[in-house]
């Protein structure tokens, strides 16, 4: 997934003036490999863990307390480096339209095809979150979205609202000190998971996290390397009381999200993750993975209950691995041997 793509919109060069290539920024290529194993972890398990492995449900939340948060950051940050959010109302609608290619045909696509692969897949294997028939499948995929049988797709669109929203506000004189002060306002309302709208009023607040936050990069990024571990005694603070039960959900979401960015962020940019060479490896794939994961993870639990590796507390370990593995590694075999073929796909799961 290209820096360009993390934000689901063009290269600068589609929005401005040709301006100076930009050196590759190899921080927010880390900082997506570790974010997008963070994914894949917390789908292992789509509902219920099996019975006795109680300790895998804490851990599941802890990571989604943060994990799809600081990858909103990341967009936003992305945004402003691209110079998208300086698109005159002019260019709007071709940013728009590029948004739409990269983020909802995608988003339609890949949800059309998990509601379609689960309908015919629940015929035979054991299938998790199972669809209510073909009516009812959509009905919950594209508007009672907290049933959605592919949930995984809601980051697309939530990314491309939140551009659509921030562009206008941007324009009328909001900056992005506006835009954080707008996604606070959206914590205290109330929005029905209708269209996935709860998760744009939930998330907003973090993509104009990383448009603030690349605003001001040179003097905030050196701080959040040299006051490490102020941010991850704070962050592993605000982890512990979310998993204890101290802070409700939505409070959760944003103490956790907000102190992950410079925790993680400034993590990424010291040794001796600087020098790793796996989160680079799995940010270069990371739309893929996050596109098929859910697919990969499926097909692959299918297989071991079919082969009598059972959903059980003794299995888990086995289920861990496999499903893990498959998870990060089929998405990258697919892109790499298949959708490399396809121009069209190879673009869009960039």
């Amino acid at each position: 997934m290209s820096q360009s793509v993390v934000s689901g919109g063009p290269a600068p060069a589609e929005v401005s003036a040709p301006a100076r290539p930009r050196a590759r920024r190899l921080d927010l290529d880390r900082a997506k490999g570790v974010a997008i194993l963070l994914v894949v972890l917390g789908h292992i398990v789509a509902r219920d863990q099996p019975p006795g492995v109680e300790w895998y449900e804490p851990f599941r939340y802890a990571i989604y307390r943060f994990h799809m948060p600081f990858f909103l950051y990341l967009s936003g940050t992305v945004v402003v480096l691209s110079g998208l959010h300086r698109a005159a109302p002019v260019d709007w609608p071709r940013v728009f339209r590029g948004r739409a290619v990269r983020l909802l045909v995608p988003f339609f696509g890949l949800g059309l095809f998990i509601l379609a692969a689960k309908l015919l897949a629940m015929q035979v294997v054991h299938v998790d979150n199972r669809p209510e028939g073909l009516w009812g499948g959509l009905r919950d995929l594209f508007w009672t979205t907290n049933q959605s049988p592919a949930f995984t797709v809601w980051y697309l669109f939530v990314l491309f609202l939140s551009t659509t929203l921030a562009l206008p506000l941007l324009r009328l004189g909001a900056g992005t000190t506006g835009l954080v002060l707008v996604g606070l306002a959206l914590q205290a309302v109330e929005v029905p998971p209708v269209a996935y709208l709860d998760r744009l009023a939930s998330h907003f607040v973090f993509f104009a996290a990383g448009a603030w936050v690349a605003e001001r990069q040179d003097r905030l990024l050196p701080a959040f390397e040299r006051l490490q571990p102020v941010w991850w005694a704070a962050f592993a603070a605000a982890i512990g009381l979310a998993v204890a039960g101290r802070m409700d959900a939505r409070a959760a979401l944003l103490a956790c999200g907000l102190l992950s960015i410079p925790a993680l962020h400034g993590l990424v940019r010291l040794p001796p993750v600087s020098t790793w060479e796996w989160p680079l490896f799995l940010g270069r794939y990371a739309m893929a993975i996050y596109l098929l994961n859910t697919l990969a993870i499926g097909f692959a639990k299918a297989l071991l209950i079919l082969a009598g590796v059972g959903w059980t507390s003794g299995a888990f370990p086995v289920h861990v691995v496999v499903l893990t593995a498959a998870g990060l590694a089929v998405p990258v075999l697919v892109k790499a041997l298949l959708l490399r073929r396809l121009p069209a796909l190879d673009r869009l799961t960039d």
